[in-house]
């Protein structure tokens, strides 16, 4: 949690226009800047920058904000990763909770070290960029497989140097151990003495004999990580260039080689081409997740620029929250081999917990012998838009995976097939999408839908399928017939922090909402409720906006769990809802709870007696928000 008044320091010393300007080409129009919009496509500047108001306004498609929103908006960054950016331009130190002044050394040395590998991997794209235009080899193969000039600079592709230690050239230090540390530099030990491990049989080069086997001179045991390859640096999303992937020009094995896992490259986390997509994710309105470094590539000429691509791993939960921070559908590309069908599998089981009603998540299958690349090419983009028009919903595949290996035509294939979607289903996050799919899945088991929810109900509890991950329906009911809802509570039960937790759980969104104060407010709260609102906010930061269920799974593996179990038990209890209450009810809640929040606060302080400046100064800021709160009060029942 972050201390009251921080962030409006921070707003304070940074410069929107400045933030703005860092990805929008703005020019003054009048006392604004205008500029293209980022946030949807058009020809005409509609995006206005206010210097003075500090704010930004898209009179086109209604985006607006501050520094902070246009970074988590438009670069796809969690709040606190926009904090901690503007803060380093700022020169400020985000406050840091329990943290000792050792840690906070320790921190600072691995910011730095994080700054300084940057830098090398930087000037090491550079190079490789030069090197490919200096290579005949190397752009004749990009021109055989029908890329132009410009596709290759909008991805600053690079060659990386058939030498051994080409980069030797490029750093004053090549023992540098970033370099090693970073993933451009190997250093040699046994096992390697008698291969190459990157795979590629090397002619001679800078007088070093560079053959099968790197330099055997004992002051010559380091060589570079890439060697003759097309080099795809791989960007943040933020821009910042953090790993490289790199692609034989021949059918050598391995075909692709990836940088190594280092401070700022995790592939399970990363996506290639995200950067570069972000402002199509919008335009388009999805994403198309492939495979390989060369499809993105190709279908950005073909005149897909919305197209991502995993770096050599399974589709990972991290991936798909990075890509709904952008876009409401993705769409995953996937050959029709077994391979492809396996991998399909790891897809849809990393999505579905972040799936809703609102989300489209669609499946496509192209012919065993083709990926995203040569189908285009060989078949143009008319064939593969018609393809794209085919691709399997979410809903289709989830049957389609729990089938495998089950012979629906019996009896014992049905019920193997729902036995294996069973924990397919406890992924899925409360609401229609996952009753709708019960319901299919039991005609597809040929039982009745209360017979299938009667049986999932009676199954011994696992982690992945206990009672309260099951749909709405299936879970026990209190012994009482009366209906919860947020703006009532059942005596005796209930509290109004209760309703509250239950609600930022449910509509975790609704967090974003809340003014910083109140957010403060909430989270000083005495135990359970306070630190549970603490725990909330942290994983909504690091996170982002969660399903209940997956949010509810967080915060009870969460360190403080134990801590926490009295309110999340509350929250669940509150879950016994038939349906969403209407959004004007959760909002009238929410300023019911806002303005009893300020009003106590308000107490406390007139109590105290303080008259200091800073007091005098919360008190008046109190009471503005508390007129605010009364004008837009909408009765919560």
């Amino acid at each position: 949690m972050l201390p009251p008044g921080f962030i409006q320091d921070l707003l304070s010393r940074i410069d929107v226009v400045e933030v703005v300007g860092r990805h929008v080409e703005l020019k003054r129009g009048g006392a604004n800047l205008m500029g293209l919009c980022p946030f949807h496509g058009e020809k005409s500047p509609s995006f206005s920058v206010s210097p003075s108001k500090q704010f930004y306004y898209c009179f086109g498609c209604g985006a607006s904000g501050d520094a902070i929103r246009f970074l988590t908006e438009h670069l796809g960054l969690t709040f606190i990763e926009a904090v901690r950016d503007l803060a380093q331009q700022a020169g400020l130190q985000v406050p840091e909770e329990q943290v000792s002044p050792e840690e906070q050394v320790q921190r600072g040395k691995l910011r730095e070290r994080r700054l300084a590998m940057g830098d090398l991997l930087t000037q090491a794209a550079d190079f490789y960029r030069a090197q490919l235009s200096a290579s005949p080899q190397a752009i004749a193969y990009l021109k055989r497989r029908g890329l132009t000039g410009a596709v290759a600079k909008r991805f600053t592709l690079g060659y990386a140097p058939a030498r051994w230690r080409a980069l030797a050239g490029v750093f004053a230090r090549y023992d540098d151990p970033l370099l090693e540390e970073g993933g451009l530099v190997r250093l040699r030990d046994a096992d390697d003495a008698q291969a190459d491990p990157a795979g590629a049989a090397l002619p001679a080069a800078d007088g070093e004999g560079a053959g099968a086997t790197p330099p055997a001179h004992p002051e010559r045991q380091r060589y570079d990580w890439f060697r003759d390859r097309i080099m795809f640096p791989i960007r943040a999303v933020s821009g910042e260039i953090i790993g490289f992937g790199g692609r034989v020009l021949d059918d050598s094995k391995p075909k692709y080689l990836n940088s190594p896992e280092t401070p700022l490259f995790s592939k399970g986390r990363e996506l290639y081409g995200l950067f570069e997509a972000r402002n199509a994710l919008r335009s388009k309105g999805y994403a198309l997740v492939v495979e390989g470094y060369m499809d993105v590539v190709a279908l950005a000429q073909w005149g897909y620029p919305n197209a991502v691509a995993t770096l050599g791993t399974a589709c990972t939960a991290d991936h798909v929250t990075k890509l709904f921070r952008f876009t409401d559908a993705v769409v995953f590309s996937f050959d029709g081999d077994a391979a492809g069908r396996r991998a399909a599998g790891k897809a849809l089981e990393a999505t579905l917990a972040l799936a809703s009603d609102t989300r489209s998540v669609r499946f496509l299958f192209l012919p065993p012998e083709h990926d995203p690349d040569s189908y285009i090419r060989e078949l143009g983009p008319a064939a593969f838009e018609q393809a794209l028009a085919q691709a399997v919903p979410l809903s289709e595949q989830l049957v389609k995976h729990a089938s495998a290996d089950a012979d629906l035509g019996s009896a014992e294939g049905r019920a193997k097939m729902l036995s294996q979607a069973r924990p397919l289903i406890a992924l899925l996050p409360d609401g229609l999408l996952r009753e709708q799919l019960t319901a299919s899945l039991a005609r597809h088991g040929d039982v009745p839908i209360d017979t299938l929810r009667a049986h999932w109900l009676r199954e011994p509890r696992s982690n992945a399928t206990r009672a309260d991950a099951l749909p709405g329906p299936d879970r026990p009911r209190q012994p009482t017939h009366r209906r919860h809802h947020p703006g009532r509570t059942t005596p005796g039960t209930a509290t109004q922090l209760d309703r509250a937790a239950w609600l930022l759980t449910r509509h975790a969104d609704l967090w974003l909402g809340l003014s910083h104060d109140t957010q403060v407010l909430l989270c000083e709260q005495p135990a359970p409720h306070g630190p549970y609102f603490c725990t909330l906010e942290r994983h909504l930061h690091d996170h982002g906006p969660l399903a209940m269920s997956a949010l509810l799974q967080d915060l009870q593996a969460d360190a403080q769990a134990d801590a926490l179990r009295p309110v999340i038990d509350r929250v669940m209890r509150f879950h016994d809802v038939d349906g969403d209450p209407p959004p004007g009810m959760l909002e009238g809640a929410l300023r019911s709870l806002e303005l009893a929040v300020v009003n106590q606060t308000l107490r406390d302080l007139a109590a105290k007696g303080d008259l200091s400046a800073a007091s005098t100064a919360q008190l008046r800021a109190l009471y503005a928000r508390q007129a605010e709160l009364k004008r837009a009060a909408i009765p919560s029942a």
